[in-house]
């Protein structure tokens, strides 16, 4: 049996380490081209042309990476302005928003909201994090608001943010709470709503900045 390092028989394989076995038959003769063990893998070596796989070796398995991770946004315009008054052009906007947040990877389940604040509820992506999604929810939709209309011109959203975990068993309960917010929000502001989120989930916040 042969190791070796670096080019092999005049072949292409360099820096490799390469383990070489003749072909023996019956009689303990050698017959025919080397046997080769490469990184795991058993292949049939023609000298001068590469290497050729054999049949019959393991194969390799691929592993899987599975999440389900719902998650609730939450941002307001910038200083809580009305600009979606315009009940067409707020539609529009959720449905721009949930185009961009399928295209993160982050499948949408529901978009909703009054003038002044959006809701988001989606499956949350493997391969991007909470503040990398809002980020870029927000300057997409934010370039794109702006064409809408002339009043648009200085349309912003607010720097900050909430997200959310959600259980699966709370998922069409939310679903149907933010389709609903036209007529949730004629008994309760933006503000009193995110308070009552920040309080729910633990979460401690400063008057002075949340509301930027």
């Amino acid at each position: 049996m042969i190791a070796t390092d670096g080019l092999l028989q005049g072949g292409s394989i360099y820096g490799t380490r390469i383990t070489m076995e003749p072909l023996r038959g019956n009689d303990g003769c050698c017959r025919g081209l080397p046997r080769v063990a490469l990184g795991g893998c058993a292949a049939a070596l023609t000298l001068g042309f590469g290497i050729k796989p054999l049949r019959g070796r393991e194969e390799r398995q691929v592993s899987q990476s599975l999440a389900q991770i719902y998650l609730h946004v939450v941002f307001s315009t910038k200083e809580r302005r009305r600009f979606l008054q315009d009940n067409s052009i707020r539609e529009e906007s959720h449905k721009y928003l949930g185009g961009a947040c399928n295209n993160l990877d982050c499948p949408v389940l529901r978009v909703g909201g009054v003038a002044d604040h959006v809701h988001i509820l989606c499956r949350f992506g493997r391969s991007i994090s909470v503040a990398d999604l809002v980020k870029e929810l927000k300057r997409d939709s934010s370039q794109w608001l702006k064409t809408k209309a002339r009043d648009l011109a200085d349309f912003y959203w607010q720097s900050g943010y909430g997200a959310f975990s959600v259980s699966p068993g709370h998922v069409e309960v939310l679903r149907a709470y933010i389709a609903n917010q036209e007529e949730h929000h004629r008994t309760e502001t933006f503000q009193d709503e995110f308070r009552r989120l920040l309080t729910k989930y633990g979460l401690e916040w400063d008057e002075r900045y949340v509301w930027d």
